[in-house]
């Protein structure tokens, strides 16, 4: 179901947003109409949180980092409004509980039969590149059978640069993949759905998807790793230097 404010939203962002970044999607039909979904999808910039739920006709949710709703002061109030108007919860990712309380987030939306996002990744890619994916995903995946459809965002870095608040007119796109049962695709890869080793093995399957739909190279490598590597002055760590082709 649709909440009022998730519906304002997308009628006062979408017109601007349709008209300045000319988004086109393809592939929408593999979203189901109804019932459970995960969708995760790489992380290019802060517009994908905004034509991702704009491109598709379902509400869904997407964990947020804890501090965008507890801002003091009206400016906080707003960014608050805002975040939760786009259909976002707040998951605290800074304490030993991180985990368990992404897992209850999304287990409240798919109990719900709604659709869960999320950016695997943990964080924007500092290249627009698709890096290593931790393993949150696969994890509710597996603990709720819920299918898995991947999401690549495409352009939204161009578009929008880490550092800038004001959209570049290039063109973005979204390319959704075909729907994965991830109970169905641990038994056909000889793993247990209960056991600890799928989880990984289904992150890396699903993070080497998206690169494939995206066309954007893989990294074996956490983009925060990287992002730590480079503020620090150290320069990409190994196994993460960019190529001249890219």
């Amino acid at each position: 179901m649709t909440n009022k404010w998730y519906t304002l939203f997308k009628a006062i962002i979408g017109p601007p947003l349709y008209l300045w970044n000319r988004p086109k999607i393809e592939g929408a039909h593999n979203v189901p109409d109804t019932g459970a979904v995960i969708l995760p999808s790489n992380h290019q910039s802060v517009l994908d949180s905004f034509y991702l739920p704009l491109m598709l006709r379902r509400q869904m949710t997407f964990p947020a980092k804890n501090e965008y709703f507890t801002a003091p002061g009206i400016t906080g109030r707003i960014k608050r409004f805002f975040f939760i108007s786009a259909g976002q919860i707040p998951v605290d990712r800074g304490n030993a509980g991180a985990g368990q309380a992404l897992l209850e987030a999304a287990r409240t939306v798919l109990d719900a039969g709604g659709m869960f996002a999320i950016y695997p990744e943990g964080t924007r890619s500092p290249d627009g590149r698709i890096y290593k994916g931790r393993t949150g995903m696969a994890r509710i995946a597996m603990e709720s059978g819920a299918p898995v459809v991947p999401v690549a965002m495409l352009n939204t870095r161009r578009a929008n640069p880490i550092g800038t608040v004001i959209p570049r007119p290039v063109r973005v796109g979204i390319k959704i993949g075909e729907l994965i049962d991830p109970h169905e695709w641990a038994r056909d890869n000889g793993f247990d759905p209960e056991s600890r080793e799928v989880v990984r093995a289904f992150t890396d399957f699903v993070m080497h998807r998206l690169s494939e739909l995206s066309g954007y190279e893989y990294v074996d490598v956490y983009a925060t790793d990287v992002k730590a590597s480079l503020s620090e002055g150290k320069g990409y760590p190994a196994g993460a230097e960019p190529t001249d082709h890219r």
